[in-house]
């Protein structure tokens, strides 16, 4: 499968009578944004912001985080399943508007929503600080359940960005990147000198607004699968989850997921990169055993040489970790994982819930309980009414002057599991 993907950079974002892309400016319509999301029944009202880098603002509570993309050609278009027709996507042309993103927030969905700064010292934490964000702040209507809600939101952004992405439909790219993963065996023949190299991607899958997307099937029914890496890229798989902000893996890092993004750009050089394993993170023992027991199935199937392993989430996903971890092992597949760490405030307690000594390569990406200080912002989108019940959030974390403390993982993306972050930890 082979993906076009062509790049415009996009280096603010400004409102306009017309939604389009004009050098390097992206312009929206608020008002075509606003009648977009209306539609649904279930939210009562919604108001469009932007936020850009180095601004004074605060976003919170952050539901999603989106990259507008577009099909340009080939099969099926962006999102199948969800806002297009189910059908294989992962080939031909699609066009992103690179640092530009849509962003949805608004009245608290569940307690493990987080927040963003444009500026000052806390901005460094997320990626989003230095995207051009056109946020979309909706309000449900009144009694609204849960899971409509997070369902109305999710649907939002994605209808957003949708119609923001078809502005880069007809624009010449400033890059084009191609991605191309063959049919397995003749992947092999290739390069058949290079070691055979996978990834297993694990999505949050555990119910109770821990929910992601395959095609729009809940990833929680499925069975672990084959995916060539290029679908991830046109949205097979979208974030439907309240999973703890730090590491909630957005529909954003499903789109750019830099693991697969790492393992192509050693492709035919030191690696040879055969494809993507999804599979699901379980709430019952016996779910566990069965997914991780056709995930090594799979890596011996492949012929796999060594394999990449994610999670989203932490605490019990991290058994699901272990056990894919000691399963692909025993099929002779060297493993290294890939994760963020909760050793307490002080970094002297255990960093994960679950271990096996077959865990014997990990690369961190940071402490989620380390305690930050957030300087007040002369602007928030959205409500900071929930900042003391979010995840990382406490009894007295919003002080009066509108300033924050709280812990590392209220910050959306800040130690997020699959490397898209700055931060590291280094055991002694």
């Amino acid at each position: 499968m082979r993906l076009e993907l062509g790049k415009i950079k996009i280096n603010d974002v400004q409102f306009g009578e017309m939604t389009r892309v004009e050098k390097g400016i992206l312009y929206v319509n608020k008002e075509e944004i606003v009648k977009l999301v209306l539609e649904d029944d279930r939210i009562i009202s919604a108001r469009v912001e932007l936020a850009r880098p180095g601004e004074s603002v605060r976003i919170a509570p952050v539901k999603d985080v989106i990259e507008p993309r577009v099909k340009v050609s080939g099969s099926g278009q962006i999102f199948p399943g969800t806002i297009n027709k189910v059908k294989e996507v992962g080939s031909g042309r699609t066009h992103a508007l690179v640092g530009a993103t849509v962003i949805t927030c608004g009245r608290i969905v569940g307690f493990q929503e987080g927040l963003i700064d444009m500026s000052g010292p806390s901005a460094k934490y997320t990626p989003f600080s230095e995207t051009n964000n056109v946020c979309v702040v909706i309000e449900p209507v009144e009694g609204l359940e849960t899971h409509d809600y997070e369902a109305a939101g999710r649907m939002a952004g994605l209808k957003v960005a949708t119609y923001i992405g078809e502005a880069g439909k007809n624009i010449e790219p400033d890059e084009v990147v191609v991605y191309e993963t063959k049919p397995v065996q003749e992947q092999i023949r290739q390069y058949p000198d290079l070691p055979k190299i996978g990834y297993i991607h694990m999505l949050q899958s555990q119910g109770l607004l821990h929910d992601t997307y395959y095609y729009g099937v809940d990833a929680k029914v499925m069975v672990p699968t084959f995916m060539y890496p290029t679908e991830i890229m046109d949205g097979a798989i979208i974030s439907g989850n309240c999973v703890a902000p730090c590491d909630k893996v957005t529909t954003f890092h499903h789109l750019n997921n830099p693991v697969i993004e790492d393992l192509y750009k050693r492709h035919g050089k030191d690696l040879n990169f055969i494809g993507v394993i999804l599979t699901n993170e379980n709430v019952f023992l016996a779910d566990k055993e069965r997914s991780s027991d056709m995930v090594a199935k799979l890596c011996e199937f492949l012929g796999l040489d060594g394999v990449l392993i994610t999670e989203e989430g932490y605490g019990n996903p991290d058994t699901d970790l272990m056990m894919n971890c000691k399963k692909v092992s025993q099929k002779g597949v060297k493993v290294v994982l890939i994760t963020d760490e909760f050793p307490g405030r002080d970094g002297k307690s255990q960093s994960l819930a679950d271990a096996v000594e077959e865990g014997d390569a990990l690369v961190s990406c940071g402490n989620g309980n380390v305690i930050i200080d957030f300087p007040p912002m002369e602007k928030v989108i959205g409500t900071l009414d929930f900042i003391e019940t979010m995840i990382g959030g406490y009894e007295g974390s919003l002080k009066p002057d509108g300033s924050i403390e709280a812990e590392l993982q209220i910050v959306i993306a800040s130690t997020i599991a699959n490397g898209y972050n700055k931060l590291a930890a280094r055991g002694y």
